[in-house]
């Protein structure tokens, strides 16, 4: 492609290779972009396959270490995520497949660890907006680091993360944190005004602030916390001195030149004066005792290992100073005498120590990791004591933990708990007051509570005497080399043997419980049912029949089997003689037809009786026994012929009248038969009405019964003849050791009347009289061995030696039973320990002071009165360490044990010729004991002195001093609370270890205290004995008996709740008390009628225990007197009673309500009497059994027979009914049923524990009536019920406490507040309706109050510059005993020295006590700092009261004081300290506000505690101290408003004018209210005021009230819309009201509840019961 020719060049020049820069520019632009473009397709065709890694697998090697190899999977996948070829991908690109590693191993864990730096400074995380908001409220967001390195233990080199991930994961590096807002300094106000600083002429006058809080967190810096002006007195009168002479302060001490220093330039003049002396003292004697002096005084100088007092000197600087700090010469400091410039000092020595010994063995010689490490200490010691310093020599002990491990050391010993064996279960501790079982303990049964004691014992004893004889072996074994092997240790047998107790404290593990519920089982009481009739004559034994003996035999069964076997249970066997006995007999079941003789159709006949074989005991059996019986006879009967007489058959016999005959009574029973048709014309007529009676004679046999009496089993007795009987033999589930014998009594009795001789008794049915038995095994008993014994004092023994015991004790494990060895008689034994040692007791023994040693003459020469050898000195004595016998000792102990060090150096004063000497003071005269009296001490001039005048003036020098006695006077005064009311300590019987109601006394009458002080006349505490008090008043208290609940006793038993069959009878027990102070609680009553306890029991009613019973029907009694012949319809009748049913038949008639009403026979019924030709049939018999089920489907059916022919063949009417049989009308099902379970039934003398429910099976007919169980036997329906269920009544077990521990020490060793203390703790939780444990388980009583005694510094005396006016100088304070009340907040008060003789001088913990201290004074015109302030409060960083955790801080300052403002550019900077600390506050800041004054009123800012500060409040919310309107309110009642707009007065309402500016105040109508003074205000009334005259009320009688609807703007205020409102809705409520008012009421409908209301006991059924 070309360019046209008419177009201009893309690029041209005027020259040809002239190029213009813009062309260039546009060529490289297109380079550019085509070079980008290549490259970018190649980056695109390129970067769409990438190499993809997974995770690096474990690390894998046969060694632990860094030998290990890993891998991980490679492979190449395209951008969208799916896997391709890896040539797809750049090779030279692909990342490693496999790496070298550190194989990590478990045992790793104990070489590596995690090293946790400390967090760094937390730094402003960037927020997205960098505005800050313009109120901090919480802090700005930050972050914070630290630095985590897995590192090897051993030497604290790095490792990979790695390893230590491998057991613990890394913790975290970085976390939030919290940068607080900035905190400006907050400083106090200001003090007063200082006095001037010139008393003439202009001074100055200061007052100074202290910080209250530092500036945090980039806060404001403090502002000054001085302010000066000017202050102006009376001009001066002398000329103001310009000079003053300043005190430099003392240099450092310096040894004195040595003495061959000193000496040299002597030398030449003294060496004749030293020959002559030599040859003065040529006597060798007096030679020797100069050496032997010089050789003891040496001895007595400080020649000692531990110092080495060096007395040197120390110089200072006096100056003339000018006001404006300038130096001067002296001459111009005017002035006779200038302070001293030397003085002599101790040249300071610090501590020196020697190197640190060996560690000492660890204390804990054995391996355990769960009891505490042991300790190893080592130590060093003084080389030399420190002399003049202020530190103090470093610490001579080092302890640190350890543990002993390796393959030597044994195991440590561990304790645990034994308890010995469980006493007998005992339930008298269960009972409660009222129970009246309480009488008889000795047959109680059911739940009770056991218990034990426990003991402490070394738990590991035998495997530790295992490891010893096993230790033994090892070594026995390597030193016989003559046998080859040794037999190996099979197996560990440990000797079960009772530990020896150790101890109670080195046992750490809970308590085992010491008390437990058991259970003891309740006899089963026999029960048997009644008896049987009485049997035929039979023999003794049929097998084998002796002569004619026979007896009548009547039995009865065990129903209930009871505990101990069936020996319990009364006679189950009585006993007739009879005659002619019989073992077989036949029994004739009935009659067959009366068949006539000789084969006639009618007239007299016989019939034969049905017989079956029956024994003595009535079962039918086979009819070959019966052949030996006599058979019976067939019976004469009549088959009546037409126009006979007809009578029934005969009834049964009625039961006998007696069950037995004697001399006046008889049994007998009867028998009837009734007439069923009168005879015709020839037939046979009817007997008389006597034949229709039969009477016989029944129970012949005579009423005395006899039978065996047995006594009770006797004891069990060994049987030697028994010997294969096996030794471990369990019989009946019991262990026993041998069986025994044991045997009983056996009479024969008759009854009513006492033994009998045997043979009247039944012999084959004489009960046994021997039977075996078991012996239980002998239980011998038990003992721990002897504890070792109690540990004598090991330590020696300080002042009165006081005679100690030591004891041993043994527990018994097993007590005896059944035999077995008795226990010791000893269980605790005692002994005298030896004489300790006496304690050896330690003091510093002070030599004397050697002699007073002034500074160095040459030091002093130049000062004035130099060529006197006198003045101030310091003088230095030996000290040693002694015991108290006067023995040397180390000096180590006295350290230890002799207290603080006697002062090495003294100041001392070498008189000078002019000064005055005296002794030291005597001590003060005694007092008499006189009030007002007075004592004295006394001193004596010495030397010299005495002839001096100047010394002898006694107003100058006193020699006496005076002073009074102290008045004594003491009252005494109650302090503290009343202690707990405290029952006095008395004889406490304890029931097996068991707290029970009665035993123990826990209330009645008891003495609270209340602690008492006695104070002197200057009113500080002293001992309560000046004060004739024992220390306590006493008052008498009652701690109230607890009284359990008390129920009445039990009712009566309900009658059953149904007459036939299975029903449920009640009991009850009614509330009679509540409990009340803690005693046992109700049983828990029942729910319905909130009052009783209730016990339910199934019961029986025997459905056949009350009977019909019929005589047989009267003759038909025909209604129709016309008839000639006795026949034809009528009525017939008979008597029905009910009576009481028994096993020989019905006996008593009874009330006709026993018996079902339902079931009572007809008395009463039509009949028909058949005519003499009329066909006579009997009685209808019973009717045929339906068959079930009752459908409708089945009949039954009755029959009758044919008695009498009819005449002429006259038909007799159908011989067999039937009917329907229908369901509940004469065709029934049954049906079982149970009753409800009855409540947890006990045994009679049990308490609680293990119980039965019962309930019981009753036939349910379908009709809904219960029968007789026969029915539902009869069908053989299936019983899939349990009747019977284990039951628990929980045991009521009283809270058992331990007894009062001994009172603890006192709280306080002084003072007012001391407590002691007691405890209890509760041994066993209360149960069930047990009494609950009281609530006060410690008591407090106060202790006897004591004075406290410390020491206290007193005030700092002026700082004081001896003979200059100002520079460095000393101030002075003393120390005084103070007696005090304990309390922190008493500063106490001073009393004589003596009473903290026995008190440590120690002040705030410091045993050095500092007397002295140098101090400045200012001189005049210095500019200098004062003292630092006091220490702040503890204040916290909070936020909202809450504290942020950067713990507390308190800071001090020190202001700055000018006295010339021309020195101001010498001034210090003030300065600020601050200290952490704890226990901090977090304090608030507010703007506080005074109340209007005007337009101004005083805002100051102050913290939460009421101090008043500058600074911590936020300027942007303080509030105005300013409201001053603008322009200035100048109408008449107008004021500026907090609003700061022009208002009026109360009673003046505004105009406002167009532009919103008050205009003026117009005066409002008044209403005028009269108050109830108001004699005129019995009718309320309102006026208007006149706007002109004044409204005064003068009377004070009315108030005014200014009522202004209209606001400054003229609308109406909101108040007027408020009222009207409130007037509307009361309108409206007046209007409702009256509606309802005349509203007429709808009749209310009568509801009907038929309910019956409960019956409201005097009862209201706490929760609690």
């Amino acid at each position: 492609m070309g360019l046209s020719e008419g177009s201009t060049p893309f690029c041209r020049g005027p020259g040809v290779f002239a190029v213009p820069a813009w062309c260039v520019g546009v060529l490289m632009l297109l380079l550019l972009g085509i070079w980008d473009a290549r490259a970018q397709s190649e980056f695109q065709t390129s970067s769409v396959y990438l190499w993809k890694t997974g995770p690096w697998g474990r690390c894998m090697g046969d060694d632990c270490g860094p030998g290990g190899i890993q891998t991980r999977a490679v492979w190449c996948a395209h951008v969208e995520g799916w896997t391709t070829l890896p040539t797809n991908c750049k090779q030279p690109e692909r990342p490693d497949n496999q790496q070298s590693c550190f194989r990590v191993c478990d045992w790793h864990k104990e070489l590596y660890d995690w090293q946790i730096g400390s967090w760094n400074q937390c730094r402003p995380v960037l927020s997205r907006s960098h505005e800050k908001p313009l109120e901090c409220l919480r802090g700005e967001e930050g972050i914070q680091t630290r630095d985590i390195t897995c590192i090897q233990k051993s030497n604290g080199v790095p490792a990979e993360d790695v390893i230590c991930e491998y057991f613990e994961p890394k913790p975290r590096q970085e976390q939030a944190c919290l940068i607080p807002c900035r905190q400006d300094c907050i400083v106090a106000e200001f003090s007063p005004w200082s006095e001037c600083s010139k008393t003439c002429g202009n001074g100055l006058q200061h007052r100074t602030r202290h910080v209250v809080a530092p500036p945090q967190f980039g806060g404001s810096a403090c502002p000054n916390l001085t302010e000066f002006q000017i202050c102006q007195s009376s001009p001066c009168t002398v000329e103001e001195s310009l000079y003053s002479l300043n005190v430099g302060p003392w240099s450092s001490c310096s040894v004195p030149h040595s003495r061959q220093i000193r000496q040299a330039r002597k030398r030449g003049k003294n060496k004749d004066k030293e020959k002559d002396r030599e040859k003065a003292v040529r006597d060798p004697e007096a030679r020797e005792l100069i050496k032997k002096k010089r050789n003891r005084n040496r001895q007595n100088r400080q020649e000692n290992k531990y110092w080495d007092i060096q007395i040197g000197y120390q110089t200072r600087q006096v100056t003339c100073t000018h006001r404006n700090g300038k130096t001067a010469a002296l001459s111009f400091c005017k002035q006779d005498k200038l302070p001293i410039t030397f003085q002599s000092c101790v040249i300071t020595k610090e501590c020196q120590v020697s190197e640190w010994s060996e560690w000492t063995p660890c204390s804990k010689t054995c391996f355990d990791m769960t009891t505490p490490k042991g300790n190893r200490t080592r130590s060093r010691t003084i080389k030399q004591l420190p002399v003049g310093s202020e530190s103090e020599c470093p610490q001579l002990e080092e302890a640190e933990q350890c543990i002993s491990q390796g393959d030597g050391v044994a195991p440590c010993i561990t304790y645990g708990w034994r308890t010995t064996e469980w006493t007998e279960c005992r339930v008298d501790p269960l009972l409660s007051q009222q129970d009246k079982r309480r009488g008889n303990q000795t047959a109680l049964c059911g739940g009770g509570i056991q218990t034990r004691e426990m003991y402490c014992v070394q738990a590991n004893e035998n495997l530790l005497s295992y490891l010893n004889t096993l230790k033994d072996k090892e070594e026995s074994q390597s030193q016989s080399k003559s046998k080859a092997s040794a037999a190996p240790l099979l197996s560990i047998t440990f000797e079960i043997t009772a530990s020896r107790p150790v101890d109670r404290k080195l046992c750490t593990a809970p308590l085992p419980s010491t008390s437990q519920l058991c259970h003891i089982p309740c006899p089963t009481e026999c029960e048997t049912s009644a008896w049987s009739a009485w049997g035929p004559c039979t023999y003794e034994n049929c097998d084998d029949p002796q002569a004619k003996k026979g007896f009548k035999l009547r039995k009865r069964r065990i129903t209930n089997e009871p505990t101990g076997g069936t020996g319990n249970c009364p006679h189950l066997l009585e006993a007739i003689p009879c005659e002619e006995p019989s073992c077989y007999d036949w029994r004739i079941t009935g009659l067959e037809e009366c068949i006539p003789d000789n084969e006639k159709p009618c007239g007299p006949g016989t019939q034969v009786p049905v017989v079956v074989c029956v024994n003595s005991d009535g079962e039918e059996v086979d009819r070959q026994l019966c052949r030996d019986a006599i058979y019976p006879i067939p019976v004469a009967c009549e088959a009546p012929c037409p126009k006979d007489c007809v009578l029934s058959m005969w009834s049964a016999w009625s039961s006998c009248s007696h069950t037995c005959s004697g001399k006046t009574t008889e049994g007998k029973q009867m028998r009837a038969r009734s007439i069923l048709a009168y005879a015709g014309e020839g037939g046979i007529q009817c007997p008389n009405i006597s034949a229709l009676q039969e009477m016989r004679s029944c129970n012949e046999h005579s009423c005395t019964v006899y039978h065996w009496q047995t006594g009770p089993w006797g004891q069990c007795i060994e049987d030697t003849s028994v010997s294969a009987f096996n030794s471990s033999a369990s019989w009946n589930g019991e262990a026993t050791c041998s069986v025994g014998m044991q045997t009983r009594k056996v009479i024969c009795v008759r009854v009513n009347v006492g033994q009998v001789g045997p043979k009247k008794c039944p012999e084959s049915l004489r009960p046994e009289t021997v039977r075996p038995c078991l012996l239980p095994c002998r239980k011998d008993c038990i003992v721990t061995p002897f504890s070792d014994w109690t540990m004598c004092p090991s330590s020696c023994q300080e002042g009165g030696v006081t005679v100690r015991k030591q004891s041993r004790h043994r527990v018994i494990i097993q007590l005896p039973a059944n035999g077995g060895r008795e226990c010791p008689d000893s269980l605790f034994e005692e002994r005298e320990c030896e004489a300790s040692p006496v304690c050896h007791s330690y003091r510093w023994k002070t030599h004397k002071w050697r002699r007073c040693q002034l500074v160095p003459w040459y030091v002093r020469q130049d000062s004035p009165g130099a060529h006197e050898t006198c003045g101030p000195g310091l003088q230095a004595r030996a000290i040693t360490c002694r015991r108290q016998d006067g023995g040397q000792a180390d000096i180590s102990e006295c350290l230890k044990y002799a207290g603080p060090l006697p002062p090495l150096t003294q100041m001392c004063q070498i008189p000078c010729q002019d000064d005055c000497q005296f002794t030291n003071w005597s001590k003060f005269s005694p007092c008499n004991g006189d009030c007002g009296g007075v004592r004295t001490r006394k001193r004596t001039l010495v030397g010299k002195s005495k002839k001096k005048d100047k010394c002898r003036n006694s107003q100058l020098y006193p020699l006496i001093e005076n002073q009074f006695c102290p008045c004594d006077k003491y009252s005494a005064q109650p302090v503290g609370n009343w202690s707990d009311c405290i029952l006095p300590e008395g004889k406490m019987e304890v029931l097996l270890g068991m707290k029970v109601q009665g035993d123990i006394k826990e209330c009645g009458q008891g003495y609270r205290y209340q602690a008492m002080a006695c104070y002197d006349q200057n009113n500080r505490l002293v001992e309560t004995s000046r004060c004739n008090s024992h220390g306590y008043i006493e008052e008498a208290c009652i701690i109230p008996c607890p009284s359990d609940c008390k129920l009445s006793e039990w009712s009566n038993w309900s009658r059953c709740s149904k007459s036939c069959g299975s029903g449920v009878k009640v009991r009850s027990k009614w509330l009679r008390e509540k409990p009340y102070n803690g005693g046992r609680p109700c049983p828990k009553l029942d729910h319905v009628n909130q009052a009783q306890v209730y016990e339910v029991v199934p019961c029986h009613s025997d459905c056949s225990q009350y009977i019909w019973v019929t005589e047989p029907w009267s003759v038909c009694k025909v209604t129709n007197v016309d008839l000639k012949e006795n026949c034809g319809e009528g009525v017939q009748t008979r008597k029905v009673r009910c009576m009481l049913n028994t096993v020989d038949g019905p006996s008593d008639t009874v009330e006709d309500y026993l018996c079902d009403p339902e079931e009572m026979p007809l008395g009463a019924r039509k009949c028909t009497l058949p005519c003499p030709e009329d066909c006579v049939m009997s009685e209808w018999g019973s009717w045929s059994q339906c068959s079930l089920p009752c459908n409708g489907s089945s009949v039954r059916e009755r029959s009758a027979e044919s008695l009498r022919q009819p005449d002429d063949g006259k038909p007799c009417p159908a011989a067999t009914e039937a009917e329907a049989c229908t369901l509940n009308k004469n065709c029934y099902h049954y049906d079982y049923n149970v009753t409800d379970w009855s409540t947890c039934q006990l045994s009679e003398k049990a308490v609680c524990g293990n119980g039965i429910k019962t309930r019981m099976l009753d036939c349910v007919r379908s009709d809904g009536k219960s029968v007789d169980l026969k029915y539902c036997e009869e069908l053989g329906l299936e019983k899939t019920w349990q009747m019977n269920m284990s039951c628990v009544v929980e045991c009521p077990v009283n809270c058992q406490l331990s007894d009062w521990s001994p009172w603890s020490e006192c709280s306080q060793t002084c003072g007012l507040t001391g407590k002691m203390i007691r405890r209890r703790t509760i041994n066993q939780p209360f149960q069930g309706d047990g009494r609950p444990c009281p609530s006060q388980m410690e008591q407090f009583k106060p202790c006897p109050v004591k004075p406290c005694y410390r020491w206290q510094y007193g005030q700092w005396s002026p700082c004081k510059v001896e003979d200059a006016q100002c520079g460095e100088g000393t101030r002075m304070r003393n120390i005084s005993c103070v007696v005090y009340d304990g309390s922190l907040e008493d500063v106490g008060k001073v009393v004589d020295e003596e009473f903290c003789g026995e008190i440590e001088p120690i002040i705030d913990g410091d045993k050095k006590m500092i007397l002295e201290e140098t101090c400045t004074v200012p001189c005049p015109g210095d500019c200098y700092l004062r003292e630092w302030s006091e220490w702040s409060l503890c204040q916290l960083t909070c936020v909202n009261g809450e504290d942020l955790g950067f713990g507390g801080i308190q800071v001090r300052s020190r202001a700055v004081i000018i006295q010339d403002l021309e020195n101001q550019h010498l001034c210090p900077e003030q300065a600020l300290e601050t200290r952490p600390c704890n226990d901090g506050q977090c304090y608030e800041y507010k703007w506080m506000a005074s109340p209007w004054k005007g337009s101004s009123r005083t805002v100051w800012c102050q913290r939460s505690d009421g101090l008043n500060v500058t600074g911590g409040c936020l300027v942007m919310r303080q509030p105005d101290a300013d409201r001053s309107c603008n322009p200035p309110c100048s109408h008449p009642h107008a004021y500026c408003s907090e609003t700061r707009t022009c208002s009026c007065e109360d009673g003046y309402t505004e105009v406002m004018s167009s532009d919103g500016t008050l205009e003026q105040c117009t005066l409002i109508p008044v209403v005028v209210i009269p108050t109830m003074e108001d004699k005129k205000g019995d009718v309320k009334t309102s006026r208007a005021v006149n706007p002109t005259q004044p409204s005064s009320n003068q009377s004070g009688r009315g108030r005014t009230w200014f009522l202004q609807p209209f606001g400054p703007d003229g609308r109406l205020k909101t108040w007027v819309y408020g009222v009207a409102a409130g007037a509307f809705v009361l309108l409206i409520f007046i209007v409702s009201m009256i509606y309802l008012a005349c509203k007429k009421p709808k009749k209310p409908q009568r509801r009907q509840n038929n309910r019956l209301k409960p019956l409201t006991l005097a009862y209201d059924g706490d929760a609690d019961m």
